[in-house]
C-alpha cells in the first residue's frame, strides 16, 4: 500500500499533468535546473517550502492538496445501485443538489445560488443521506460515500430518464462563443489510426476528469459547468449517395 507521502507525491504529480506543466517548466519557476526537479520528485525529497512554492505554481495549496491526496485515496464507488440511481431519476433537484455537492460545492452556495430554504434543502439531505449517497453531518456538512466521477448504469435509470434530453440540449447551441467548440470532421482511416485516436480522446476525457479535481477547491463564483462530449465511430455522411430529390 502506498504511503501518505507517496500518495502526496502522486497527486502533486497528477496536478502538474492536468495543468500541462512539465518538469522543465516547474523547474523554470522556481528557478531550478530541470535535472534538480526531476531529482526532487524522484528522491521524494521536498522541503515544507519547496512543496509551497510548487502548490503556488498549481495556483493551489498545502491543505487542498491534502485534501485531493485524500479524496484519490478513499477510493469510492463509482457506480450506484439500482435504487439509488431510480431515485435519482425520478427527481430531477435531488439528482442536481448532488451534482453540485460532487463538484464541490458547499450546502450553503447551493441553497443560496438556488434559492432554496432551509427546510427543503434539509429535506434534500436527508434524501441523499438515507440513499447512502452523502454522510449528513451536524450543521447540514456532508461527507461524500461516491466518486466524483459517477459512472450511470448503461442502461440504468438515470440514462434512461435524461440520456435523450441532456444531448439534445448539449448539442442545440449555435457554438459561436469564446469558449465554445464543436467540430465534425469526416475521414477514411486505418484500424491503426483508429486505435491512436481512440487513445488520445480516452488521455483527454482523464486530464477533464483531472482538471476537474483540482477545481474542486475552486469556490462557485470562480468557475462555471463545462461539458465535454468526446465521440467517434465508424460513419459515412450517407447523404452524399442519398438518389437526389424527385422534382
Amino acid at each position: 500500500m502506498m504511503d501518505q507521502t507517496g500518495q502526496l507525491i502522486t497527486t502533486l504529480k497528477r496536478c502538474l499533468k492536468a495543468r500541462g506543466i512539465s518538469y522543465r517548466q516547474l523547474a523554470e519557476q522556481l528557478q531550478l535546473s530541470e535535472a534538480s526537479v526531476k531529482r526532487i520528485f524522484a528522491q521524494q525529497s521536498f522541503t515544507l517550502s519547496r512543496l509551497e512554492q510548487i502548490c503556488k505554481v498549481l495556483d493551489t495549496n498545502l491543505y487542498e492538496l491534502a485534501k485531493m491526496s485524500a479524496i484519490a485515496k478513499s477510493s469510492l464507488p463509482r457506480q450506484l445501485s439500482h435504487v439509488q440511481e431510480q431515485a435519482l431519476a425520478d427527481d430531477p433537484t435531488l439528482l442536481t443538489y448532488l451534482y453540485l455537492l460532487l463538484n464541490g460545492w458547499q450546502t450553503a452556495d447551493i441553497n443560496s445560488n438556488y434559492q432554496l430554504n432551509e427546510l427543503k434543502a434539509t429535506r434534500l439531505l436527508a434524501a441523499l443521506d438515507r440513499l447512502k449517497l452523502i454522510e449528513l453531518q451536524p450543521h447540514n456538512k456532508v461527507r461524500l460515500l461516491v466518486a466524483r466521477d459517477i459512472q450511470w448504469q448503461q442502461h440504468g435509470p438515470v440514462r434512461r430518464r435524461y440520456e435523450q434530453q441532456v444531448k439534445m440540449m448539449f448539442i442545440d447551441n449555435s457554438f459561436s462563443g469564446p469558449e465554445h467548440i464543436l467540430r465534425l470532421d469526416t475521414a477514411e482511416l486505418s484500424s491503426a489510426s483508429i486505435s491512436i485516436l481512440q487513445r488520445r480522446l480516452s488521455q483527454l476525457s482523464e486530464q477533464f476528469a483531472e482538471l476537474a479535481e483540482l477545481d474542486l477547491a475552486t469556490g462557485p463564483a470562480d468557475k462555471k459547468g463545462v461539458g465535454l462530449m468526446v465521440a467517434l465511430r465508424p460513419w459515412v455522411f450517407d447523404m452524399v449517395l442519398a438518389p437526389p430529390a424527385k422534382s
